[in-house]
């Protein structure tokens, strides 16, 4: 009853708010097309499965690469093109850079100061400016031991239990990141601050994904209590507020608690808060230290998926191009030689592997329609108006998928970024400057990911053969690039034969882990 009351009332207010919203002086001006759905509900449900591909395919044949529809109180505008999402995101980025208000998360969760989900403005630049200062590309080499050791480290798991590659790849993500950020040494799965960020992380994907909770569309629902039947969501909301809460601040104070008594180890919140000011005012300080907390949970609630994400999608791929993996490999061998990994140093002489990283984050773009934008003013564009607080996806799956800027899109083929052997992007887009989101909305964590996914990639492929599994006759199994649905998508393909080059590439696996923790 209480819903069906909501529900009425939800209708109500469109109504009115139709009625009596205020007229702009574009709104004679058409919308861009789409679909148009019921009277005043507008779509009264959205592409949920795979969106990405109901955008990019049957709709935007239909309505070319611009689509606009209206679901309950929202307007949605979906770029299925670079030129599109270069024209509004990037051109007009004062007008189309902020966050549609989710009232899951940030509300019922409690992720509001999480920077990367908040609406522009003064606190989003202060956040912003603070996470750029830790991550820009001049001081990602002053976080290369971590990256190396935890690579290394993943090494030496894939050699003993290859089975369990999956389970690896996020422990190696989610050691780097809190080993970075905090300071935090992870030795296994049993580590409290890992096991609850997973956890917080992965309810927090849930919520974001259109289409999970009915609450983001209806926001009226977030007053129903949690013991009402059908308000489970309130009861998962309230449980991952708690684990926010934990990951957010128990964190930190282990970091505080670390520099009191002189246990600290090298991380971006302990430099960062040890050269705060002494003299400054209490009120001053505790406002620095909130910006410090929200952004090193914004570091690690950013980068483990879709980390995570892009590393099973190059396993798919060396699975599934055999021939590829065979170049890099004999490249590896040339420039680095059998008796050590691959490092960071020798990355501007591996042109071949640096090719395979950029194939990776095109192939298969880990967040297909990344995060939305929602404009802050009423616009009009090629000759369509687009009103104040709509929605803006991008939709980067269609974008990688252009076969005009990517001939046969469907293929791996690192050749795209090649020129004469080297490693070139003057012939194509390059995708990092689309998968990692657009204009001021940019992803700024994109050069430490970029790092720690070359690094992964080229040491495994020098110590690895990665090939597809075989069935109860022997036969290698024909893997596909179907991938799951959610905000982060990867293959739904889990099983490979993955078996070390050579009884040196094992020795050398353990010698460079050892001298490492020596």
């Amino acid at each position: 009853m209480i819903l069906l009351v909501l529900f009425c009332a939800t209708l109500a207010l469109i109504a009115l708010r139709r009625l009596y919203q205020k007229k702009s002086a574009y709104s004679i001006l058409p919308f861009p097309p789409g679909p148009e759905g019921l009277p005043l509900i507008g779509l009264w449900k959205l592409p949920s499965d795979k969106p990405w591909l109901t955008y990019g395919g049957d709709w935007a044949k239909k309505y070319g690469d611009m689509i606009f529809f209206k679901s309950f109180m929202s307007s949605f505008l979906v770029l299925n093109s670079a030129k599109r999402v270069r024209d509004i995101m990037d051109q007009r980025s004062s007008r189309y850079s902020s966050r549609p208000h989710l009232v899951m998360i940030m509300e019922l969760m409690g992720w509001e100061d999480n920077f990367a989900l908040m609406p522009y403005g003064s606190r989003w630049r202060r956040r912003r400016r603070a996470f750029h200062e830790s991550f820009h590309s001049g001081v990602i080499s002053q976080y290369q031991s971590s990256q190396t050791r935890e690579v290394q480290t993943f090494l030496h798991n894939l050699l003993g239990t290859p089975q369990h590659f999956k389970s690896h790849i996020r422990f190696m993500f989610g050691a780097t990141i809190l080993d970075i950020i905090y300071g935090i040494k992870v030795m296994d799965w049993k580590n409290v601050y890992l096991t609850a960020t997973e956890e917080s992380v992965a309810g927090a994907v849930t919520a974001v994904t259109p289409g999970s909770f009915l609450v983001d569309v209806i926001p009226a629902l977030k007053y129903v209590p949690s013991w009402f039947p059908g308000a489970g969501f309130k009861r998962f909301a309230e449980y991952q507020k708690r684990l926010y809460q934990f990951t957010t601040l128990d964190t930190f104070k282990y970091v505080k608690e670390s520099i009191a008594n002189g246990t600290a180890r090298p991380s971006v919140v302990g430099n960062t808060l040890q050269h705060l000011s002494e003299d400054m005012p209490d009120d001053a300080r505790r406002e620095e230290e909130a910006i410090v907390r929200q952004m090193a949970i914004v570091a690690y609630s950013a980068g483990i998926d879709t980390s995570s994400a892009a590393t099973l999608t190059f396993f798919c791929a060396m699975a599934m191009y055999p021939d590829v993996q065979k170049k890099a490999q004999m490249e590896i061998d040339a420039v680095v030689g059998h008796d050590r990994l691959p490092s960071l140093e020798d990355r501007d002489s591996l042109h071949y592997v640096n090719a395979i990283v950029k194939e990776i984050t095109r192939w298969l773009p880990t967040a297909p329609l990344g995060l939305p934008h929602q404009s802050t003013e009423d616009d009009v564009y090629d000759g369509y108006f687009i009103p104040k607080g709509t929605v803006i996806i991008g939709n980067i799956w269609s974008i990688m998928r252009d076969p005009e800027m990517f001939p046969e899109p469907e293929e791996f083929r690192p050749e795209r970024f090649l020129k004469n052997g080297k490693f070139c992007l003057s012939s194509a887009l390059d995708p990092q400057t689309v998968v990692f989101g657009f204009g001021r909305r940019i992803c700024p964590g994109r050069f430490l990911s970029d790092s720690l996914l070359y690094l992964t990639v080229a040491s495994v492929l020098a110590t690895f053969d990665i090939l597809p599994p075989v069935d109860e006759h022997g036969h290698l199994v024909n893997l596909s690039i179907e991938t799951t649905g959610g905000l982060v998508a990867h293959p739904i393909a889990d099983k490979y034969s993955i078996k070390p080059r050579s009884e040196v590439a094992a020795c050398v696996i353990q010698a460079a882990l050892a001298q490492h923790n020596g």
